[in-house]
């Protein structure tokens, strides 16, 4: 990997932030127990528009799995009494009662064809004369239904007995219900989805293997649901600014006129749009508990003991199919293919991405076991701790699983459930470690860092020979400290014991101490020692501890930091903000204040990657400035980034992303009227996905 001036190191994640995104998603669930106080109905706080939404959210995932197992009839019965609204658009109306017919046949009896020909007269063909011009032909059609049966594959009626359409039809219900009754999902569930599109975005079109395949192949599903489709009222909608069109185009891989479709249903309304977008990507609800309760359990933001099977065995959200039926729930598997790629995206932990299990692991994390007499010190180490470890696990939350959805719709939910294990292995000797972990956090998240050092040297005096950088980080809090207390003698002290021998074993350290020596002439009162980052040194600390002890980091922050990073990369290359970033709380995810402590965190952990790092991120973060351009777009671009017409146009007329129509400019001198004059037979209009070299090389030619 480049480490020269000129290769920025990984940004640092805020994990508080995320903490703080989790907390919101399990309340948001009711996956967690919550103490705070029920909020009257009437109320207009928070917390009773969160339970509002959940309630709908159920009563949309009730209607959706109705209309996947083919009971039009009691999900139009829903519809009626909770949404009676939504049955006013006759197209809506229409596929139902479609749908409906061809499931009265499906069944097969002479009961259910009479069924299926009074429908026939009463709904289908009343609803056929006012839904769309279309309708009525479509009408005629199904009638074939008749006389074909549904086994045969070469009728002309095939695909309206596939049982394709009705999870098609159970998708676009839930996308027009989720708008019509605001029941979007909560914020970490969209944002979790916008960054993996972006990640698989930026790594196909970068050519580049991505760590966290595995995950994310699992995790955010191919499949989308229909879009929901403006009623013909808003079909004369004024126009649309052509900038917020090509953001929600390219933000959620929509053509220009489905992007305008978007907008049309949400009136205009760009956020809403976007909402509505993200929200159709498709997520393994039941993956994504997983991975929130390991966090969670990681974090000690729940208990550690063991969730109730019978709630953490329901897929929800999505439709199973064959490759989703064996969901595995063992998220300590690594994605092996590709794992050296993005593996500088690792921004806060001191250590690699790579997994050392016990027994395989290096020579440098050869203490991993907690026998004999490492098990012995860490005992004293959590014995000592154990009135404080006590307070702390009396904080912790209870991890319930989507029982009450369970409750509520059984008959719905437990058609398509499987038991799914735990991800944490719950016996004496785990639950010793996590508590040691969790109470080494504490006490640096506190920023005692004096009283971290000897707790971790009391467990494991070979701990800080191996990790000098997260030594060095401790006896900078050390010291700083001492130095807004005044005590400017012990204050050399440390810095003499500790951080200048560190500062020679670690070169890259050197910087950091001359910027910690010149505090010693700032004034105490300018001095907050608050506004350290200690929650980021206390995470960093975190993971290494937890890899000496054996605990696997969890997955979740392995995607977040690879997802963060190549967010940070896609928009550099488009050479412009992500406009949704702030509604999706990810600029927060990336703020991690002072960068006193962050800088070394963040350019030590660069380097202690080296080994496992990815050529093809190195390569193009490499090549990045500050701002955000390469020293060719600074040099070639940056005139013709700045005529955002012209990009616009060329984003439009080529449906290419920003950052291929600002380099295609720079090579015409961004005269966009000049590339319009291309022939149309050089096929470049023709393929929308047409990458950037191939349509240099048609220029070319």
């Amino acid at each position: 990997m480049d480490t020269s001036p000129s290769s920025p190191s990984p940004s640092p994640v805020n994990w508080e932030a995320l903490d703080s995104l989790v907390i919101e998603f399990a309340k948001s669930e009711n996956l967690i127990e919550d103490s705070s106080p029920p909020a009257s109905p009437s109320s207009s706080s928070p917390s009773s528009c969160s339970s509002s939404s959940y309630q709908y959210r159920v009563l949309i995932l009730q209607i959706r799995r109705l209309l996947q197992f083919g009971d039009i009839d009691s999900a139009i019965d829903l519809l009626h009494l909770h949404a009676p609204s939504v049955l006013d658009d006759h197209r809506l109306l229409f596929r139902l009662q479609k749908q409906k017919f061809i499931e009265l046949l499906r069944k097969g009896t002479e009961e259910d064809r009479n069924s299926a020909i009074n429908c026939l007269r009463t709904a289908l063909a009343p609803s056929a004369l006012d839904a769309y011009p279309e309708a009525y032909e479509e009408f005629k059609h199904v009638l074939l239904a008749f006389i074909y049966d549904k086994d045969d594959q070469t009728s002309p009626v095939v695909n309206e007995w596939s049982e394709r359409r009705l999870f098609e039809l159970a998708g676009l219900m839930t996308s027009v219900l989720r708008a019509h009754l605001h029941a979007y999902d909560p914020l970490f569930s969209m944002a979790i989805r916008y960054l993996i599109s972006i990640h698989k975005g930026f790594c196909f079109r970068q050519g580049i293997s991505s760590p966290i395949t595995d995950l994310t192949e699992r995790l955010l599903l191919e499949e989308r649901d229909l879009p929901a489709t403006p009623q013909e009222a808003f079909l004369e909608a004024p126009p649309f600014d052509e900038v917020d069109i090509q953001a929600l185009a390219h933000a959620v891989e929509l053509t220009r006129q489905g992007a305008v479709d978007s907008l049309k249903f949400a009136k205009g309304d760009l956020f809403q749009a976007f909402q509505n977008e993200v929200c159709r990507m498709r997520l393994d609800i039941t993956m994504l508990d997983e991975l929130i309760h390991e966090y969670c359990v990681y974090r000690g933001i729940v208990s550690s003991g063991a969730p109730n099977p019978s709630s953490e065995g329901m897929k929800i959200g999505h439709e199973p199919s064959e490759s989703e039926s064996t969901l595995s729930a063992d998220f300590s598997v690594e994605a092996r293919s590709g794992s050296n790629k993005l593996a500088d995206a690792d921004m806060d932990s001191p250590g690699t991405e790579e997994r050392y299990p016990c027994g395989t692991m290096s020579n440098n994390h050869e203490d991993c076991s907690t026998s004999g007499i490492y098990k012995h010190k860490a005992s004293k180490v959590l014995q000592r701790n154990k009135t404080r470890g006590i307070l702390e696990r009396n904080k912790r939350k209870r991890w319930k699983g989507r029982q009450d959805l369970q409750d509520s719709f059984p008959q719905v939910l437990n058609q398509q459930g499987s038991e799914i294990s735990s991800t944490v292995d719950v016996n004496v000797n785990k639950e010793e470690k996590y508590e040691i972990m969790l109470a080494i956090k504490e006490l640096t998240t506190k920023g005692m860092a004096a009283e971290v050092v000897e707790e971790i040297n009391d467990m494991d005096s070979a701990f800080f020979t191996q990790n000098h950088i997260l030594l060095f980080q401790l006896k900078r809090i050390e010291f700083l400290k001492l130095v807004h207390s005044g005590d400017h003698s012990r204050a050399l002290k440390v810095a003499c014991s500790h951080l200048g021998p560190l500062a020679t074993k670690v070169p890259t350290l050197l910087k950091p101490l001359k910027e910690t020596l010149l505090t010693l002439l700032t004034p105490n009162e300018k001095f907050v020692p608050q506004s350290l980052p200690f929650h980021a040194l206390s995470t960093s600390l975190q993971v290494e501890i937890g890899r000496r002890l054996g605990i696997e980091e969890p997955q979740l922050m392995k995607i977040i930091r690879a997802t963060l990073h190549t967010h940070n990369e896609w928009f550099k290359l488009q050479m412009c903000k992500d406009r949704f970033e702030g509604l999706l709380k990810i600029d927060v995810l990336k703020e991690v204040n002072s960068p006193l402590l962050t800088d070394t965190i963040s350019k030590s952990s660069t380097d202690i990657c080296n080994n496992s790092s990815s050529q093809g991120t190195a390569t193009s973060s490499s090549r990045m400035h500050e701002d955000g351009s390469s020293p060719a777009q600074v040099s070639s671009t940056g005139d013709v980034a700045n005529d955002e017409t012209a990009i616009l146009k060329v984003m439009e007329f080529l449906a290419l992303p920003r950052a291929d129509a600002i380099h295609l400019l720079a090579q015409y001198n961004g005269n966009a009227e000049t590339l319009f004059l291309i022939p149309k037979s050089y096929g470049i209009l023709e393929d929308a996905t047409l990458s950037l070299h191939k349509i240099h090389s048609i220029l070319d030619f």
